[in-house]
């Protein structure tokens, strides 16, 4: 006698596990937008980040401009040789060597620009992405790209839209799911 029980209460367990998690993913912010861009907007110098392009069937490609001279330095969520980096390139060079890296693909149809932003507006970089014919894949627009920022690095994730990775590694059939 004389020794105290524990007793388990799972909604105490629950509330604690729930605090842990908000405040380790306080750090990690989400306000970053992307939008629209035009070619003449890109000035300055950047770090051109080449996503991709492994292989001749690789579609996960993209290209990104890290504005260099601001707080952020961006990081694909990937091994590093999924990527290359290049330093202190002036934005026309940029745009076009990000352009030819894009373009490669017998699919391609235009490349999309869009402005990255953080929370405040202040734009932190670009990311110029292939757009294919639709007929071909489904969607003109493959990629699923998030962006997070945590500790002045800008954390990007990038993959193919489910859809279209099932459709490139041949499976057709339709993502239905009957429980089988």
């Amino acid at each position: 006698m004389g020794q105290k029980q524990f007793l388990f209460r799972p909604g105490i367990v629950l509330l604690i596990a729930c605090s842990l998690f908000v405040n380790s993913c306080a750090a990690l912010r989400t306000n970053v937008r992307t939008e629209a861009a035009r070619a003449d907007e890109v000035t300055g110098t950047y770090t051109l980040i080449l996503y991709g392009s492994r292989n001749i069937n690789d579609l996960e490609t993209v290209a990104l401009l890290d504005k260099e001279g601001d707080p952020y330095t961006f990081e694909p969520y990937a091994p590093g040789f999924d990527f290359r980096v290049i330093k202190g390139v002036p934005a026309k060079t940029a745009l076009e060597q990000a352009y030819r890296f894009i373009s490669w693909d017998p699919s391609f149809m235009q490349a999309q620009l869009s402005r990255i932003s953080d929370e405040t507006g202040t734009v932190i970089g670009y990311e110029m992405r292939p757009l294919y014919q639709p007929f071909t894949f489904g969607f003109s627009d493959v990629l699923d790209i998030n962006y997070r920022i945590k500790d002045n690095k800008v954390l990007v994730w990038i993959k193919l839209l489910p859809s279209v990775e099932r459709r490139v590694e041949g499976d057709n059939s339709p993502s239905i799911d009957l429980g089988r």
